[in-house]
């Protein structure tokens, strides 16, 4: 082949490079900018702050930035109890949703907050988002769903000590969702509302006299000055969702679609709880440190005393999704099988 005929074929090979790259500008121009309100009732500093802007650039990037997304961390966009509502009626595109902020109205995924369950985040969140996106639907069918996760077990956190379940019989308890709050009750203590914002003060001025929560979180928000003892023990986990607007979802073209369902599975599932989880677990660490704190640890003896006393619970959760048509025992080993693939069961 001559000189003259490679400039040729280079030539025609540079025209129709152009040509495509052109059309896949034209294809992103024809595309209808999508400008995602990300609710977040989490204050800045918390990893998920950093994990939404996070996944929020991945979406910019394989969209070709017609999809773009602002994120609005601290309650700026409404209540922690309130952003389900909030993602359904359009005031976010985006919302992180705690079904647990709201007894009975989400029985389902109620059973991934058993107490007693699940024994980490990272394989915990992967298993409930694969288990609970086909339910999803049937409790929470005016929003799209995205994605759920679980953060990393949680315990009781108190201002008096507390070993066993007869100790809290008395006490006012703010419960970190559903299935705690019904734990609470069975032993004779006295729930509290109040969100993750709200609980340092519920504590400080004695409205509370304990909270169920993470380990590093008690740091984060405060708790730690006012709640002293910690029961040494992988109490619960609470589920979280990641909930689009339904109009937001069906207004994106549909190669934002794909884009978007992309980015919302049990891979990012874990993506973007991953920080968070591992904040959690440091929290382990800083709280055997910290000053002034107790940890207290339990013998098998007294843990199966703690088991024990959940199993109403258990029996109170099978009741609602039975009242939902659903078989309990089958919708729990669903879960149960799941969660053993993910190396996640307690």
């Amino acid at each position: 082949m001559n000189n003259a005929s490679k400039l040729v074929i280079a030539g025609a090979a540079a025209v129709t490079a152009f040509v495509f790259d052109s059309s896949a500008l034209i294809v992103n121009a024809q595309e209808k900018p999508i400008n995602l309100k990300v609710s977040l009732f989490v204050p800045p500093a918390h990893p998920l702050v950093s994990s939404a802007k996070e996944w929020a650039e991945s979406l910019k990037k394989a969209s070709g930035g017609t999809i773009t997304a602002t994120t609005f961390p601290a309650e700026q966009l409404g209540k922690a109890f309130d952003q389900y509502d909030m993602v359904s009626n359009g005031i976010a595109d985006v919302a992180l949703v705690s079904p647990g902020y709201q007894p009975g109205r989400f029985p389902i995924i109620n059973g991934a907050q058993l107490p007693f369950s699940i024994a980490n985040a990272t394989g915990g969140s992967a298993a409930v988002d694969d288990w609970y996106r086909k339910y999803a639907p049937r409790e929470m069918g005016d929003t799209h769903f995205c994605m759920a996760f679980v953060h990393d077990p949680g315990t009781l956190h108190s201002r008096k000590k507390i070993v066993l379940p007869g100790d809290v019989r008395g006490l006012k308890v703010r419960p970190a969702q559903q299935a705690i709050g019904e734990l609470i009750t069975t032993l004779g203590g006295t729930n509290i509302q109040a969100s993750a914002p709200e609980s340092r003060d519920a504590l400080e001025r004695g409205v509370a006299d304990a909270i169920t929560f993470p380990w590093h979180s008690i740091f984060l928000f405060g708790i730690d000055k006012v709640a002293k003892y910690t029961l040494d023990v992988p109490l619960y986990t609470t589920s979280y969702t990641w909930s689009f607007n339904k109009a937001t979802y069906e207004r994106a073209s549909a190669a934002q679609k794909k884009v978007i369902d992309e980015h919302c599975n049990a891979e990012w599932s874990v993506k973007l709880s991953h920080a968070w989880t591992v904040f959690e677990e440091e929290g382990r660490q800083k709280m055997r440190k910290a000053a002034g704190h107790e940890i207290v640890e339990l013998t098998p003896d007294q843990l199966k005393q703690w088991q024990d006393a959940a199993a109403p619970v258990r029996t109170n959760w099978a009741n609602a999704v039975r009242a939902k048509g659903l078989d309990p025992d089958a919708v729990l080993a669903e879960l149960k099988q799941k969660l053993l693939d993910r190396k996640a069961s307690y």
